[in-house]
């Protein structure tokens, strides 16, 4: 049995940390957690010292298989997908020193990150495969194109025959993609609800990348189970749009928030002047009360290395207005619940898998505590 002792712990759900917790561990699934337990004499301590423990992080949107170069996109013309294996296997374990041990991969290339699934030493890995697209549509290089309705039903079908564990269907352009613009829409609302009922018949989630208020609107209208981005972007700049927002909250979508940046990296002047309104259209989506997560979309640039994720938290406080308890909620607890993997992480709970994450000091006092990290452990297993 394995012993974990910390200063404070945070479950995933309670604002209120733990002081002095002992969590128990034991074939790779926590046994127990509770201030002042007695380990078993034969256990394994391990004396964590100033540190908060707290669920593996789960970054529900990353992309493995992009290399977050300068030139993310231009590279799937010049390796073959044995080298995209290989980039995102390193992709994958670099998410997982920083603490991210559940990664939802929403878009590669002939179904790749399937195939790393099962590899040990990783995160957990649930996959979309190619996401679909329209004919030339946003990131349509990744072979998920589809025409009208019968085409998006048979994408989806055979997403489903090939074990993805998550659907993804590009309801807008995107800004990766030349000639599609992420204001405007790119699936009529009847492409849209087959996309929903194909992958809901074969009990997958189905999740939409969105910018525009039009493709947000399709999304929820069709009955989507998340929203990726969901930045309300105009061919101007970027702003909410009340009706939009609502049509959200009474379906029961969930906004996926795409942030976590790394710091000191100079962002192009369109994007940077974006931020205010990005950040006002987030309150009001907050606001409103509709549910969001904190997810990354790691890999698509400099800025998003794959162990981006931690940075996420001081973006949800500083600018959107969020507490500290709730920005961790939204990358543990909330993200596995919106990747139905919330029965078994997320949380630290006696029965469910010994995922953990281990920071000094405490990141509801100061976010910062989330990039020194004490140790992760996956499965139980400490990460070396």
């Amino acid at each position: 049995m394995l012993a974990l002792r910390a200063a404070r712990l945070f479950d995933g759900e309670h604002a209120a940390l733990l002081e002095q917790p002992v969590v128990l561990v034991e074939q790779g699934r926590i046994v127990a957690a509770a201030a002042g337990l007695e380990p078993p004499a034969d256990a394994e301590v391990v004396e964590l010292g100033d540190a908060t423990l707290m669920p593996g992080l789960v970054d529900a949107h990353i992309h493995l298989t992009f290399d977050a170069s300068r030139d993310a996109v231009g590279r799937f013309d010049r390796v073959d997908d044995a080298e995209l294996l290989t980039g995102a296997r390193e992709a994958a374990a670099r998410a997982l020193r920083a603490g991210v041990t559940t990664v939802r991969d929403l878009g590669d290339r002939n179904y790749v990150t399937l195939a790393l699934r099962d590899e040990p030493g990783l995160p957990r890995i649930l996959s979309a495969g190619p996401p679909i697209t329209s004919v030339k549509g946003h990131c349509w290089f990744l072979g998920g194109e589809a025409l009208g309705v019968d085409g998006v039903r048979q994408a989806v079908r055979e997403r489903a025959e090939r074990g993805v564990d998550v659907v993804k269907v590009m309801a807008t352009g995107g800004e990766l993609t030349a000639g599609t613009h992420p204001h405007l829409a790119q699936f009529g609302m009847a492409a849209m609800r087959a996309a929903v009922d194909e992958a809901h018949r074969a009990g997958l989630p189905i999740t939409a990348h969105a910018h525009g208020a039009p493709g947000i609107f399709n999304a929820a209208a069709a009955g989507f189970d998340s929203v990726e981005h969901c930045s309300f972007t105009t061919e101007t700049g970027a702003s909410a749009d009340d009706a939009v927002i609502q049509a959200l909250l009474a379906n029961g979508v969930t906004v996926s928030a795409t942030l976590g940046h790394l710091p000191g990296l100079e962002l192009p002047p369109r994007i940077a002047a974006l931020i205010p309104q990005l950040s006002a259209v987030f309150h009001r989506i907050r606001e409103a009360g509709v549910p969001v997560v904190c997810s990354s979309d790691a890999g698509i640039g400099p800025a998003k290395p794959h162990d981006c994720l931690p940075y996420g938290v001081g973006e949800m406080v500083t600018l959107l207005g969020y507490a500290p308890a709730d920005a961790l909620r939204s990358m543990t607890s909330r993200a596995a619940d919106l990747c139905r993997v919330g029965d078994r992480v997320g949380r630290i709970r006696a029965g469910y898998e010994a995922d953990l994450l281990a920071v000094a000091g405490n990141p509801l006092v100061d976010t910062a505590a989330m990039h020194d990290v004490v140790g992760v452990w996956r499965g139980g297993v400490r990460v070396r």
